[in-house]
């Protein structure tokens, strides 16, 4: 009985939470395109490769994906649990250990960047404008996300778990659960940057729902 209440509190929460939003900052000459991006389940933030303010290629290399395309000018980061991105390339290899450690932090987490040539707008991906001062805080933000080694890089996870050739795995700082997962960290991250976004969700439609 304490569990059926536990869930149903935690998707009327998750339902209420998702549908209050936190409004866009009023702003002037946003000329820096980033994108939200979603696989039907989770979130992704897409930004330049290079700008004025940085170039991402020197904190995630071409070079740890399988096949380095340097022509590629835009770059997806989405943080989520570190067992989910290596253990569980279908929801058919879903194991039951995998999912109770993510739902109730017991494991660590990881960022999965993408690169890509080029994105259209669509259901799954929308184009948003910020400007300079904005985009400094989604930079921060993202930084911040990764772990670091002594010597101040990011950490790079050897794997063969990728999900093409274009991708690769990173450390990442705090732990994936029921109340912090892959769309909260990616709506957190408009929430830093001023856009607008859901009050808190754990889900991908609120948020592509704000921006319809």
């Amino acid at each position: 009985m304490s569990l059926i209440i536990f869930i149903g509190l935690y998707i009327l929460t998750a339902f209420t939470l998702s549908k209050i939003t936190v409004p866009a900052e009023k702003s002037l000459n946003g000329d820096i395109d980033i994108y939200i991006l979603t696989n039907g389940v989770h979130t992704d933030i897409v930004v330049p490769i290079k700008s004025r303010q940085i170039d991402w290629s020197k904190q995630v290399s071409f070079s740890n994906t399988i096949r380095p395309d340097t022509t590629a000018s835009l770059v997806a980061f989405g943080w989520g649990d570190k067992g989910f991105y290596l253990n569980t390339p279908t929801w058919a290899d879903l194991k039951f250990s995998v999912a109770f450690k993510a739902a109730f932090a017991l494991s660590t987490s990881a960022i999965h960047t993408t690169f890509y040539k080029h994105l259209s707008e669509s259901s799954s991906c929308k184009k948003i404008k910020i400007n300079n001062e904005q985009y400094a805080r989604l930079i921060a933000y993202i930084q911040n996300s990764f772990q670091q080694s002594a010597n101040g890089n990011t950490i790079n996870i050897r794997t063969n778990a990728n999900y093409g050739d274009t991708d690769a795995f990173y450390e990442a700082k705090r732990k994936y659960s029921l109340f912090y997962t892959c769309n909260t960290w990616a709506n957190n991250a408009l929430k830093a940057c001023g856009q607008r976004a859901c009050l808190w969700t754990p889900m991908d439609k609120p948020i592509f729902d704000k921006y319809r």
